[in-house]
């Protein structure tokens, strides 16, 4: 039916057709909009994917590109404040990295950022108090803030919450600027790679000691990574592949 409707370029029949059965992530809606505007019916099309929009609006998964299109057509039109409420829509319903990175993108070009920042953040507290200890992995909060590049507030906020990634990451983060809280960090991921073995393993606990020895030529400590890194090397002198990736990382 789809093919004969084309054939025939009756647009409207096409456009009908579709809305018969349209995908809860708004991609029918999409492929409407997409139809009318090839067809030179941009406030049409317009329309029906701003109606996608809206019908999505509860979904968890909408399609990205139905987003990117409202957006793309807003911006083209003048209208940012626009842009970063359907963001700000999206990254109510989702709650993730990537939404509050889209909202964080759109609202800076409106130059709203600072006020939207402070209630997603507030949205993310409340989702991580939420979660506590029934999440797989660390709330969506610490990420934010990481990618935020916020280390001073990234810190008090990770207790009891973030994961070891997290942790990880906060600690790579704030060498120069917390030595002492990314040391002791570090220090405890090391204590709990000493078991895993393999390539990878291996790789993961060079990474953490070359982060522990920053720290502590940051703290002025030296003399301590190397009694720390002289002790780790007897414990694990039988692997043979971990000693040869410390020796080639210059551990």
């Amino acid at each position: 039916m789809e093919r004969l409707v084309k054939t025939e370029g009756d647009v409207d029949a096409l456009v009908a057709l579709y809305a018969q059965d349209l995908d809860p992530s708004g991609a029918t809606h999409l492929r409407i909009a997409e139809e009318l505007e090839s067809a030179g019916r941009a406030d049409e099309a317009l329309t029906w994917a701003e109606r996608g929009i809206r019908d999505c609006a509860a979904e968890t998964y909408i399609d990205g590109r139905l987003v990117d299109y409202v957006c793309a057509h807003y911006a083209k039109a003048g209208r940012p404040a626009d842009v970063v409420g359907v963001h700000r829509d999206r990254f109510r319903v989702e709650q993730s990295l990537t939404a509050y990175q889209q909202l964080r993108s759109a609202a800076q070009t409106a130059q709203c950022w600072e006020a939207e920042r402070v209630a997603a953040l507030a949205a993310l507290r409340e989702d991580a108090r939420r979660e506590r200890g029934g999440r797989y992995g660390g709330p969506v909060l610490i990420d934010a803030l990481l990618d935020d590049g916020d280390v001073d507030t990234a810190w008090p906020e990770a207790a009891g919450l973030a994961d070891d990634r997290q942790w990880e990451h906060l600690a790579d983060l704030s060498r120069e600027t917390h030595p002492a809280e990314a040391l002791a960090v570090y220090l405890r991921l090391v204590e709990r790679l000493k078991e895993p073995t393999g390539d990878r393993a291996y790789e993961h606990l060079a990474r953490l000691l070359l982060g522990a020895r920053d720290c502590h030529r940051a703290l002025g400590t030296q003399e301590a990574f190397t009694d720390c890194l002289t002790g780790l090397r007897a414990e694990l002198k039988r692997r043979r592949k971990l000693m040869n990736i410390l020796d080639r990382c210059g551990l």
